[in-house]
């Protein structure tokens, strides 16, 4: 990014702050034309602590409520987990905007959850994010600039390049596809047990379909995608010895 005559820093365009945030994202850590590695995925979901960060809070929730049937302590002893996240993430100078959006959703969460005095509310900030996300992706097929090729053409640092080619750009279709179904996979199973009043289920639920769910779409979006490009590797090398 270059300077401004005047000496200001010249601001980055879309496309460069779009580029900069999917190589932060899981999507980034996972790029197409890698071998897929177990370390690779780990890597791609936050590492260990990233792990630990994700399912710890859930847990405790299922655990105490289980154990207490109250709403307040359910909600209130995951927040204190989250908090210990940000403090550790504090003082060993690591990035802490993951911890800190985790710790906003858990306090929206319980605030909901207290002030309602209804267990169940504590995911209700869930059901708004899956829903979000269903909707912005189905616009996205609509539209017909599905949101993986997006991201993927980004990360290649080929812009829209995929959309002129066929197989990638139905890759990007059923991988956009596939990230739909499993928003709305959440929805189906977990807001059934919401209006069933059944917290610890959904609490349940909401661990199994979070994290080990997220990982397998990622593992198979990568896969499709690295298998589109390197065919694509392949034609273009074939070619080039041709002409030799």
């Amino acid at each position: 990014m270059s300077d401004g005559r005047d000496g200001s820093a010249t601001p980055p365009s879309f496309s460069e702050a779009f580029s900069a945030a999917a190589q932060k994202s899981g999507f980034g850590k996972v790029q197409p034309g890698e071998t897929p590695t177990a370390g690779a995925l780990l890597a791609a979901i936050g590492g260990i602590r990233g792990i630990v960060e994700s399912i710890l809070p859930g847990f405790v929730f299922v655990l105490v409520y289980a154990i207490t049937a109250e709403v307040a302590p359910s909600v209130l002893i995951p927040g204190a987990v989250a908090v210990v996240f940000v403090v550790v993430r504090l003082v060993g100078r690591s990035p802490v905007v993951p911890a800190l959006v985790g710790l906003a959703g858990i306090v929206v969460s319980a605030a909901l959850a207290i002030f309602s005095g209804r267990a169940e509310e504590n995911f209700v900030l869930g059901f708004v994010l899956n829903g979000a996300y269903v909707v912005a992706l189905l616009v996205s097929l609509a539209v017909r600039w599905p949101v993986i090729g997006i991201i993927v053409g980004f990360l290649r640092g080929e812009g829209s390049a995929w959309r002129t080619d066929k197989a990638k750009y139905r890759v990007a279709v059923v991988a956009t596809v596939l990230w739909t179904a499993m928003f709305a996979a959440r929805l189906a199973v977990q807001m059934p047990l919401y209006f069933a009043e059944q917290p610890q289920l959904l609490g349940t639920a909401k661990l199994v379909m979070g994290l080990p769910l997220y990982a397998a779409t990622l593992w198979v979006t990568w896969l499709l995608v690295r298998a589109v490009y390197a065919r694509g590797a392949a034609a273009t090398s074939t070619g080039a010895d041709a002409a030799e």
